[in-house]
Order: C-alpha cells, then structure tokens, then sequence
C-alpha cells in the first residue's frame, strides 16, 4: 500500500500519459519553443561568456586600444573570436552539456566541462595548423592562419571551463529555489523502502520522499497525486513491468526513473553510477540516446558522405551499368520499410531478385541460398554492394550510415509482439550496415540482432560508427554472412 504523505499545494500537471490535445492550453511561451527544438538560454550566455574572455584576455595582453593589436585587424579579431565561441558551444551541444539533467544527485559539472573544452580547444588547434600550412603552400608569409595566439587559447580553455561550469550550477541553484526539493516516490519492499528513506533525509534539504510503494501497480497514478519529480526503483525485478509503456509515459511528463544499484547490477559495467545521502543509482531512459547526440550522429553521417562523395559516385555508376546488363530495367527495387519512431519510408537498393519474388504478397525473410536470387547478382547481396543506393535514404533523412537495419512493416509488427522492448531500435534512424550487420548472420535470430542493435544505441559514438564502418568493409571483403 502507497503511504501518503503529507500534501503540498502546486498548480495542477497534465494527467500522464494524456495526449498533446488533451493539455493544450494555448500557444507556448517562446522559450518553450525554443528548447523543445534543443536550442537553450544558456547557449547564449555560454557564447557571451565565452566572447568576454577572449577580449579580455587581448586586451590584458595587448592593451585598450584595437589598433594597436598585432598581426590582424580588429575586424578579424572579432570575426574570429565570434567564430570561436559558435564552435565552444557547439562541441558543448553535442557532447550533452545542454540536456536536462536529473535533479537528484546533480552530476559533477566541472569535469564533463573541461572534457568538451578539450575537444574544442583541439579542434580550433587542429584547424589552425591546417590553415596555416596550406597559406604557407600558397605563399602566404604569416605566423598563423587565425587570430587567436596560443596564450589567449590556453586562458579560453581554462578560464572557459570555469565559466560555463559555473553558468551550470548557477541554473541548478535557479531551479531548486524556483522549484524546490526534489519530490520522491520510493517503489520496493518494506525494508528497502526504510534504508533508503534514511539515506534520503540525510539530504533532506535537495530531495524529500513523498510516497512510497511495495509495488509499481499503482505508480502513475501515485505520481499525478502527489506531483512527484522523481521515482526510484529499489528492486529490477519490476523493470519488465515498467518497460517501455510506463517509462515511456514518466518520461513524457518529465519525470526521471532511477534504479537502485546493488553489487548484481555492478557485475553489468553499469556506468555514470550517482548517489544521493550514499545511495547508488543509475538514471532509467525510455529513449537511450539524446537529442543532442542523434543530431551529432546526423552531422557525422552528412560529413562522411560529403568526403567519401568522389569515391562513392563512381562505384554507384559502375554498379548500376552492371545491374543494366545482367538484371535490366528496372535496376532499382523500391520497398516500404520501418524508419525511426515507427515512421514508414521507401527504401532503395539495386534489385538482385528476379520480378514478382514475392507473387502470394506474403513478406519472406531473405535467405542464403534464396532460389529468387538472380544468379549474376548473388556476389552483389554477399558483399552487400546492392545496399549502396541507400545512400539517398540517409540524405534524405530516412536512414543513417550505421545503425539498426530497417525491416518491413508487416515483419516489425511480428516482432513487436513475441519481442519485448523491439520498437525500442525505432528510437534513431535505421542503417546501412549496424552492430548485428557485422556480428550477425542471415540465420541470426531477431530477439538476438535487437540485442545488437540496443548495444549500439546505448553506447553510440562517433568512433563506434567508425569501427562498424571499417568492419563492415571487411565483411564485404570477405563475404562473411
């Protein structure tokens, strides 16, 4: 049984799980707008910190007056430094800096900071030497390409991190004193419920425990009662129950669900492990990888075709003169496919089966040996060559480079029912080539490829996508299926 507490008067929220008609109540704040597009305020006081420490930093080296400034002009300077601090913020974007965190047991900021002031820092160095050595190629006699000196680069980064570390915990103070403690629902055992309560009031003043529950079945609409923020689960033997339709609703109406951690889940390599009052948890996602990090996945797609381009065009012409000769038209075969959020989309690629493979209109898992398969074609489908067309997918928008491969509608709708948790490889953009690609075989079970495809969404990064690139390439060397 659920132990009320005792009630604090905030305005009403939304029932959870209502649709977006259902709560409307006029146009949105513009401030609403803008963050649920991902662009946030404190991007722009980011920026403006940022620009103050690169003028000062000039200045106290080279004094008040910009004509006297050495090597480039003021213009330059401000055109550079205004440049400078777009690519700060946006190696903070995409590195998650501006995703709404938790609010029980903040992370430390100050660490993932000077993380991301690396990454920009070697970046702006990276694209300095680049620039410098191809003026010089040129004949240009200068000490370096952009404005900045290194002395004023290394105080950016320093001073940098220490300011937008703070810019963090000034917005978290905001937030707290605007909306005070954190509002707790503890679900597990009595016993369970009693130690963690404890280790709750320690810090009483961050998170105070408005509920408790022996068991999830009456979750939702304990949360709507007594307007919690978070929900901590004290045992996992409930996460089938709660996976994905009630995480799902939590999370739309932005309440986080933590899962206790005990010395079973550490044997998982359970990562990013927090604490509040010396209690262990881990943060639960209904959708594992951010908004921030699929828009970089986005921009890492769009940069490796644009510098693979010369090489990919070619082999595209090539392959579509021989699929004219050995298969003739139509070379291309079109086909309705799952994409990301259970979107339908029209996949391309170059056809290897004969017409009318499937005349009974019954969708058939390709196999092996499938007698459909155009003789002349099988070296196309064992080296996955007939995928490449595809490519105007990801431009498109429809599909990435690496990711889970897209499957029929009426093949996902099988699975989605005897395969708990499948719509959850819908969360990004489906493949090319993916994880179970690499790893897999044709004869692979899909229960077993899900578990790839959700391995890889849980530990996205761009070198991930590298390292399946490079493997896929071998796969096709050796037409490994």
């Amino acid at each position: 049984m659920r132990e009320p507490e005792a009630p604090q008067s905030r305005p009403s929220s939304p029932t959870v799980g209502a649709s977006s008609a259902e709560v409307d109540t006029g146009p949105m704040p513009l401030l609403t707008r803008l963050n649920e597009r991902g662009i946030r305020l404190l991007m722009g006081v980011d920026a403006a910190f940022l620009l103050l420490v690169m003028l000062a930093t000039q200045v106290f080296r080279q004094g008040w007056n910009p004509a006297g400034w050495q090597t480039f002009s003021p213009s330059l300077y401000l055109l550079s430094y205004v440049a400078t601090a777009a690519l700060f913020v946006a190696t903070y974007y995409f590195g998650g800096l501006y995703e709404r965190e938790p609010r029980l047991a903040f992370p430390p900021v100050l660490p993932r900071v000077v993380r991301q002031s690396v990454a920009a820092t070697g970046l702006y160095a990276i694209a300095n030497l680049g620039l410098t050595s191809l003026a010089k190629e040129l004949g240009a006699q200068i000490e370096r390409a952009l404005p900045m000196p290194f002395p004023n680069l290394i105080a950016l980064f320093v001073l940098g991190s220490i300011g937008v570390a703070t810019n963090r915990k000034l917005v978290h103070w905001v937030r707290y004193n605007r909306e005070g403690p954190t509002r707790v629902v503890l679900v597990g055992a009595p016993d369970e419920v009693n130690v963690a309560r404890k280790h709750i009031d320690v810090d009483a003043d961050r998170a105070v425990v408005v509920a408790s529950l022996g068991s999830p079945d009456e979750l939702l609409v304990t949360v709507e009662e007594t307007h919690a923020t978070e929900v901590v689960l004290l045992s996992s033997r409930w996460f089938d129950t709660l996976y994905p339709r009630v995480l799902d609703r939590l999370e739309a109406r932005t309440v986080n669900v933590l899962q206790r951690v005990t010395a079973k889940e550490t044997m998982f390599g359970l990562e990013r492990v927090r604490q509040i009052g010396g209690l262990p948890f881990v943060q639960l996602r209904s959708h594992t990888m951010q908004t921030s990090r699929a828009h970089f996945k986005r921009f890492t797609d769009l940069t490796l075709l644009v510098l693979s381009a010369p090489v990919l065009l070619v082999l595209v012409g090539l392959l579509a003169a021989y699929e004219l000769l050995v298969v003739g038209r139509p070379i291309l075969f079109w086909q309705e496919r799952v994409g990301a959020e259970g979107r339908r989309f029209r996949m391309v690629k170059f056809r290897t089966m004969y017409p009318n493979a499937e005349e009974d209109g019954a969708p058939q898992l390709a196999t092996q040996d499938d007698p459909r398969i155009v003789p002349a074609c099988r070296w196309l489908r064992s080296t996955r060559l007939d995928e490449l067309p595809q490519i105007y997918n990801v431009l498109r928008g429809d599909m990435s480079l690496v990711g889970p491969r897209p499957e029929r509608p009426e093949l996902t709708e099988r699975f989605e029912q005897v395969i708990p948790g499948y719509s959850r490889r819908h969360e990004l953009p489906p493949g090319i080539t993916g994880l179970a690609q690499i790893h897999g075989r044709y004869h692979t079970d899909p229960e077993y490829k899900l578990g790839y495809d959700l391995q890889y969404l849980v530990n996205w990064s761009p070198t991930l996508d590298f390292e399946i690139l490079a493997r896929t390439i071998w796969v096709v060397l050796t037409r490994r299926l």
